[in-house]
Parts: C-alpha cells; sequence; structure tokens
C-alpha cells in the first residue's frame, strides 16, 4: 500500500467519523423544544427514543438521517478515492454515531446507520438483511432480536454475494452492534425485553 493510499484511507476514516458523529436526534428534539433526549425513555439518541416523546415526524427524520449520513460517507469518499476507501468511511461513520466525540462517545445504538452503511456500499446485501430484520419481526415481534440476527447475517449475505470486503465491514458493524446492544441481549436471556407494540406495563 502507497503512502498517498494510506492518506486516503485517514481521510476517509476521519471524514466518516465526522459526518457519523452528527446526534441528529439530539439536535432535532433540541430544536423542536423538547429538551435533552438523554434525559429520557433509554437516554438514547436514536429514532426509536425520539419516538417516545410522542414525535413521529422527528423519529422518521432522526432515523432517515442517522441512515443517510453513513451512507453518504461511504458515497463520496467511495467516489474520491475508491471502493476500500468509501468502505472505510462507511464504517467510520457508524463508529462515529455509536461513539461521538461531542457527546462523551455515548451514541446511539446503530441500527439505522448500519443500513444506511449497507444500502451504499451494497445495496443487495442491504435489502436481504432488511427482510431478515422484517422476517424476525414478524415472527419474533421484538425489535432487539431482529437487528442482531440481521446483523450476524450480514456478513454471510455478503460474503455469499461475493464481496469479502463487504463481509469484513459487516462484521466490523456486527461486533458494535452486538456491543451496543448488551442491555438489550441481557433482558432477552432474562425474557424482559419488551415486545413491538408492548405498552408499558
Amino acid at each position: 500500500m502507497t503512502g498517498w493510499e494510506l492518506i486516503a484511507i485517514a481521510i476517509a476514516a476521519a471524514g466518516g467519523y465526522l459526518l457519523g458523529s452528527i446526534p441528529f436526534g439530539l439536535v432535532l428534539t433540541r430544536l423542536a423544544g423538547l429538551g435533552d433526549i438523554r434525559e429520557i425513555g433509554s437516554k438514547n439518541i436514536g429514532a426509536t427514543n425520539v419516538l417516545r416523546t410522542g414525535r413521529k415526524d422527528l423519529a422518521a427524520a432522526t432515523l432517515i438521517l442517522d441512515a443517510g449520513k453513513a451512507g453518504i460517507a461511504a458515497l463520496i469518499f467511495g467516489a474520491l478515492f475508491g471502493t476500500t476507501e468509501g468502505l472505510v468511511a462507511g464504517g467510520a461513520a457508524f463508529l462515529g454515531h455509536c461513539f461521538p466525540v461531542w457527546l462523551k462517545f455515548k451514541g446511539g445504538k446503530g441500527v439505522a446507520t448500519f443500513y444506511g452503511t449497507l444500502f451504499a456500499v451494497a445495496w443487495p446485501v442491504a435489502i436481504l438483511a432488511a427482510l431478515t430484520w422484517i422476517g424476525m419481526a414478524l415472527l419474533m415481534r421484538i425489535s432487539s432480536l431482529s437487528a442482531l440476527v440481521a446483523a450476524a447475517a450480514a456478513p454471510l449475505i455478503a460474503y455469499a454475494f461475493g464481496k469479502p470486503g463487504v463481509a469484513l465491514l459487516c462484521v466490523f458493524l456486527a461486533v458494535l452492534i452486538y456491543w451496543r446492544h448488551r442491555a438489550n441481549i441481557a433482558r432477552l436471556m432474562s425474557g424482559e425485553e419488551p415486545r413491538i407494540g408492548a405498552k408499558p406495563a
């Protein structure tokens, strides 16, 4: 690998991280006069917690922007430098979303950003991963479990499509998703994870 290639990868990683670290959920809820999203519900900055404010429009906007920022990072740096740099930028954006420097590295769980990255770098893989999520959600009615299964399936799907670079990126994303869902995994194991549509006790 040449010196220029290393520089390009470093630029893609830095740019992707900065784009990914924009906390859209926090920004949108504050602009709407709803206060700090980190003080309600799960204290997460993602779309699911924004939905707990009762503002479906803000939750939808957060979902789109959180997915879009990773996809845009991958597309921009992929176009500027090449495929590898696009993958690096997408992975870095995901990392920035989960661990944003502006919020003392306490960010979202990364599911929307995961799909945004995949749609940008390998849309067939993203579609099959999304269908995996939907299938699990219909079967088990548990959002976190659906996300975990889809994340685990994504590297296998990418490899089956003959995309080893994307598969490697998916492994990285899946590991972070599992790490960010530690509390959910504990609740799943104890049978306490809420089901989709369930009303609070």
